[in-house]
Order: structure tokens, then C-alpha cells, then sequence
């Protein structure tokens, strides 16, 4: 336990970020005037900093030393045998990105009373416990499949953990495009040419978020399937959509054509984002790395 290289991921607060580093005007005139859109702004930060002392303390207790790095998409190099995140799902999906299927990553939910923190494994008030445990390597752990994106036969991600968007750049704007749904790789192709609001992909862990409020439906938590869902699909003379929802296992694919010159995919929320133009093809797979999330059982649901 006293040699084990740990990381902690710190997350930013919206307070730190807009009040404290980077003043934001119309930020301090809301607060000043007890709006109700920033009423939780300074008591997340405060129960969030409160919570950064209590890792750093249960570390000092267990007899072991961590990097702290502030931001969760922060560059880290280096092997480590736990990384810690300290914010919410956010903050754990945004350092996924960084991890390998060989390093377990453990969630501390910062701000419980406003955060939802489905994949923290503990929460601020129960930090040294499960800190211990994970060290220990007696905490329960679930692994959890992960999607490759690929466009133009050029990898854009392999570990994409909840889901992509697929749409027009403009969000009033119609998205045209051709989807296939191969059960495995060569196989035959079901195929449908498609105008909607955009789509989502994405392996289970994404399947009760975006997915789930489009229509889709929830996914075992440690399902290797793949689900796709058809936002607000525009269908003709009530005709039906063939492909509206549906999943792919382990070993299909899932491609999408785009007829539009001006189209976005967004990776794991808003912070990636890559254009796509007319006949660009997408191709989502399940990906070869998988994650290791600490505090999550297989049967876990959110």
C-alpha cells in the first residue's frame, strides 16, 4: 500500500473557475442579487474543497503519497496503480480518456447533494474508507466496454465510455444521412437512409443518459452491445423508421454516411468534437479497451 503509484484528478469548480480565477461580471451580478441559476454555485465549490482535504487527509492516514492535478483533461504521463478523480461523472469520464484497461480508476463525488455521481464508487464523507479498500484491492469493480470511433478509415477515439452525437452543426437543422448496421464484420448490411435531429451511439454505460430520454433502452451495465438511437426521426406520411433503435454485439459494426457538408460527432459530451462532411463514413465498433471502474457492481443500474 505505501509504494502504490496513485493519481487524484481534481475537477475545477464553476466557482473557482468563473468567480475566483477568471472573473465572470454577469456571474458576481447574479450572485450578488441571489439568483436562483447560481444559488448552488458557491456551496458545490465549498463541499467540493472540503472534499479535496479529505482525500489528502486519507492518504496521509493510509500512509501514502498521490500526484494532484488539477483538471480532469489535464496531460499526465506516467504508470499508476489507481487513479482517483475527485468532481462527479464528468470529472471520471473526462480522465477515462487517459486510462488504458489496466489501470483502475476510482470516482469521489464531491458535491453529493448535487450531483448525481452514478459512477463514483464513494462520496465526500466516506473517502477513507474506500480509499483503503481500493488499495487493499478489495473493493468491488466492474469493467466496462468502451466504443472506437473511426471516420475515413482514421481513428478518432477507442474509448469513448457513454455515447456520441451525430447531427447537423446547426441544431434547428435537418441531419441526412445513410445508416448500416452490420451484425459482424463483412457480414450483410441492413441499411436505411435517414433525416432526423441526429443520432446517438454508444456502449451500455451511455445507455440510460442521452440514449435512454431518446428512446433507447437500458443496457446491462456490462454489456459488450452497442446501441444506437434516432433523435426525433422525421418520418413521411407516418411511415415508420426500420432502424430507429436497435444494438450490434461485440463483434458488428455500426456506419453512418453523411449527406450533409456541414455535420458534427461529438465524443463523450461537448469537449470533443470533429466536423464531418458530405460523404464522410463513420464506422463505431466496440473497442478493444475496456475500463475498470472501482465501486461499481455488475449489477449496478443507474
Amino acid at each position: 500500500m505505501r509504494g502504490a503509484r496513485i493519481l487524484v484528478l481534481v475537477k475545477r469548480s464553476s466557482y473557482r473557475l468563473y468567480v475566483e480565477e477568471e472573473p465572470d461580471p454577469l456571474i458576481a451580478s447574479l450572485i450578488a442579487r441571489h439568483d436562483p441559476t447560481v444559488s448552488r454555485l458557491k456551496k458545490s465549490h465549498e463541499d467540493h474543497e472540503e472534499t479535496k482535504r479529505e482525500v489528502r487527509a486519507a492518504l496521509t492516514a493510509l500512509g501514502t503519497e498521490a500526484q494532484f492535478v488539477d483538471g480532469p483533461r489535464s496531460r499526465v504521463d506516467g504508470v499508476f496503480d489507481l487513479v482517483v478523480t475527485i468532481g462527479g461523472d464528468g470529472t471520471l469520464l473526462a480522465a477515462s480518456h487517459q486510462l488504458g484497461p489496466e489501470t483502475p480508476i476510482l470516482g469521489v463525488n464531491s458535491a453529493p447533494r448535487h450531483s448525481v455521481g452514478f459512477f463514483c464508487g464513494t462520496r465526500k464523507g466516506s473517502v477513507r474508507k474506500a480509499l483503503d479498500s481500493a488499495l487493499r484491492g478489495t473493493m468491488k469493480r466492474a469493467t466496462l466496454s468502451r466504443m472506437k470511433v473511426v471516420l475515413n478509415d482514421v481513428c478518432l477515439h477507442k474509448r469513448v465510455l457513454n455515447d456520441v452525437l451525430f447531427c447537423h452543426s446547426v441544431p434547428a437543422a435537418t441531419s441526412r444521412y445513410i445508416l448500416s448496421i452490420r451484425s459482424r464484420e463483412g457480414g450483410p448490411a441492413r441499411e436505411e437512409e435517414q433525416r432526423s435531429s441526429g443520432i446517438w451511439v454508444g456502449p451500455a454505460a451511455g445507455s440510460t443518459a442521452a440514449q435512454r430520454s431518446a428512446g433507447g433502452h437500458v443496457l446491462p451495465l456490462t454489456s459488450r452491445r452497442i446501441q444506437y438511437v434516432v433523435r426525433e426521426p422525421y418520418t413521411p406520411r407516418g411511415r415508420a423508421l426500420g432502424l430507429a433503435v436497435g444494438t450490434v454485439d461485440q463483434s458488428g459494426s455500426i456506419h453512418l454516411r453523411s449527406k450533409m457538408r456541414d455535420a458534427k460527432i461529438y465524443l463523450d459530451g461537448h469537449h470533443i468534437v470533429h466536423d464531418v462532411t458530405m460523404g464522410d463514413v463513420l464506422v463505431m465498433t466496440r473497442s478493444d479497451e475496456t475500463l475498470t471502474v472501482l465501486g461499481l457492481g455488475p449489477a449496478r443500474a443507474k
